[in-house]
């Protein structure tokens, strides 16, 4: 009969703080000591599974799920496998031995990356020290002859190593919680925890027993409550699945979603290994957009749901899974963002994208144009924020005229260059806001036979920018932002032949007429022909489209602070403002004045009614 075994001795650190280090500052994520523990085992798992693959084990594989068990009277949780197990001199190595110089070193070091570096640096194991004032460890290898060991530690340097009664090959690690951690003794936060990180791991994860309501009460029945799907679905091939498949799927990511607009499924070995699953989701407003959505994993271990160091800004819009092995978690986001992997990752992922998109306007241009609407303020975003997104989706993204009608960027300047392109050579592309707000300026260019196009996207201040810069000879100028005959200038105007003295009289006699508070007003005379309006109300492109991204931030901020400004545009050959230069009658103007700020929205309250009653007055 063989001797028992028996052994004292302390952990292989330098300083008796690192217990406290652990606690004390991996605390805020004091949670993840779950995901790591059963991480553990399901390595374990995942080795023996390859030991028997080689021919290596002898046996029967057994059972090879992990088992998650709570006492919540004792405070006891347990995590247990059948995985390959350790000898004696395994725990000295891989348990005894902790990967540190010094804890006064590791705050000094990593203070400012904490919470993210567990498994990192050898410290997988020992997170359960975050919640626990006892851990025990009882295995048995899977190798011929080996001896079950147990292993003791009270959260202090000491440990005990002796005989175990287990007889099984594998691990199970048993956390007494402290009182600080209580919330761990219960079993819905259990529940929740391993839902959150184990939901698809490569192998059942068991915890307790499946209930049911029988007589008016929940019951426990025989069967094992497998809370994890160990295929899910990008672990799988695009072929082996249907369009049903994939939306079971995000529904059972997102249950309260809308059914995503499309998705894309990724999958790669070379030259980094990464899959996943992406959707396109329905954005209900534009601008009330849920980021964060994508989660990660690591070999189908939640890890993170924020992905913002890893896939372009623009892309944290989408919905669903990202899992690579070859991602950098555990290290500094400064470090993400230089990271040689995770830069190539990231402009895979925008590649595939494009291309899926590129495919779906290619081939199904119908349906493409349907979902230009809800996706429209991602793909903007993409091409304002990712140069390389930005090169590829010239090629689909569209613009809208006032009629509802779909165009790709090239060919809107095709159909529209014969008739609007002015004096110099330059494609100019009108576009409206507010069909409703600006129909009076809509009409006066759709008169001239001018198409206009219908932009109202919270980006598109930003977005025409860009687009004059990868358009060649192409500009845009909002419908509003001049009169028509001066929005695509054909020829040099001829102005009016005024004397310094008259352009001071003017100025003055109109501003007298246009509200004293909230606007500034510049006024100017011009020919614009007797059937024009006789006075006119712009903003010009350039200050209003600056106020606009002013509001949207970006470094405009400037413009923004500024009081509201309007060119107030006298049309002198038009009759009435004769009849008024001639007379300087101060109420004429007025009510000419009034119609502009009509037609430019900005009438309101008591003006606006007395306005309309008095209206019929500019008729005689």
């Amino acid at each position: 009969m063989a001797e028992n075994f028996s052994k004292n001795g302390k952990i292989g650190v330098t300083t008796e703080n690192i217990f406290p280090v652990i606690k004390k500052f991996l605390y805020s994520d004091h949670e993840i000591f779950l995901r790591e523990l059963v991480a553990n085992a399901i390595d374990a798992t995942q080795k023996v599974k390859a030991l028997a693959s080689s021919g290596e084990l002898g046996g029967e594989l057994g059972d090879l799920s992990v088992r998650v068990e709570l006492d919540e009277a004792a405070k006891i949780l347990k995590i247990s496998d059948s995985g390959i197990g350790m000898t004696a001199e395994e725990v000295d190595k891989y348990i005894n031995q902790i990967a540190f110089s010094s804890a006064g070193e590791f705050l000094d070091k990593y203070k400012d990356k904490i919470g993210s570096i567990i498994g990192h640096f050898g410290l997988g194991f020992y997170s359960a020290f975050m919640v626990s004032d006892k851990v025990t460890i009882d295995t048995l290898s899977w190798k011929e002859g080996s001896k079950a060991v147990r292993w003791i530690c009270d959260g202090s340097p000491e440990y005990t190593l002796e005989d175990s009664d287990r007889t099984g090959r594998g691990t199970t690690i048993t956390l007494h919680l402290d009182e600080d951690a209580s919330e761990f003794a219960s079993k819905s936060r259990i529940s929740a925890l391993l839902g959150k990180y184990c939901k698809f791991m490569p192998f059942p994860v068991v915890f307790g027993k499946k209930t049911e309501w029988k007589d008016g009460k929940e019951i426990e029945t025989a069967e094992d409550n497998v809370i994890n799907n160990i295929d899910p679905i990008w672990t799988k091939t695009p072929t082996s699945l249907t369009e049903e498949d994939y939306s079971k799927f995000y529904h059972a990511l997102y249950p309260m979603e809308d059914d995503p607009m499309f998705h894309i499924h990724l999958n790669v070995d070379f030259p980094f290994h990464l899959s996943g699953v992406l959707y396109f989701p329905k954005i209900k407003e534009r601008m009330a957009i849920d980021k964060n959505k994508i989660q990660l994993y690591c070999n189908q271990m939640f890890v993170t749901d924020h992905v913002d160091n890893i896939v372009p800004d623009f892309l944290t819009l989408l919905h669903g899974v990202i899992d690579s092995p070859d991602i950098p978690l555990n290290v500094s986001r400064s470090y993400l963002q230089s990271d040689a992997n995770v830069k190539k990752i990231s402009s895979f992922i925008t590649k595939k994208v494009a291309a899926k998109l590129e495919e779906i306007f290619k081939e199904n241009r119908a349906d493409f144009e349907a979902k230009w609407d809800n996706i429209k303020l991602f793909i903007e975003y993409g091409m304002l924020t990712n140069e390389e997104f930005c090169e590829k989706a010239l090629k689909f993204a569209l613009v809208k005229n006032d009629a509802g009608k779909y165009y790709a960027l090239q060919e809107y300047k095709d159909a529209v260059s014969a008739n609007q392109t002015d004096k110099d050579g330059n494609v100019v592309c009108l576009y409206a806001t507010d069909l409703q707000a600006q129909y009076s300026y809509i009409e006066a260019a759709k008169a001239k036979g001018y198409d206009v196009l219908h932009m109202d996207c919270e980006l598109d201040a930003h977005f025409v920018n860009l687009l004059e810069t990868k358009m060649e000879k192409c500009r845009f100028a909002r419908v509003d932002s001049d009169n028509v005959e001066n929005l695509i200038k054909k020829a040099d105007e001829i102005k009016p032949e005024l004397s310094e003295d008259d352009k001071k009289s003017l100025d003055s006699l109109v501003k007298a007429a246009l509200p004293a508070e909230g606007y500034e007003f510049v006024v100017e005379a011009r020919n614009l022909g007797e059937n024009e309006a006789p006075v006119l109300l712009t903003q010009t492109e350039f200050m209003r489209r600056y106020r606009e991204m002013s509001k949207m931030g970006g470094g405009f901020n400037f413009y923004g602070q500024m009081p509201e400004s309007y060119n107030v545009i006298v049309n002198m050959e038009h009759p009435l403002v004769k009849k008024f230069w001639e007379s300087k009658d101060e109420t004429l103007i007025k009510r000419l004045c009034s119609l502009a700020l009509l037609g430019a929205g900005l009438l309101k309250g008591k003006e606006l009614s007395d306005f309309i009653k008095n209206s019929y007055e500019l008729l005689g």
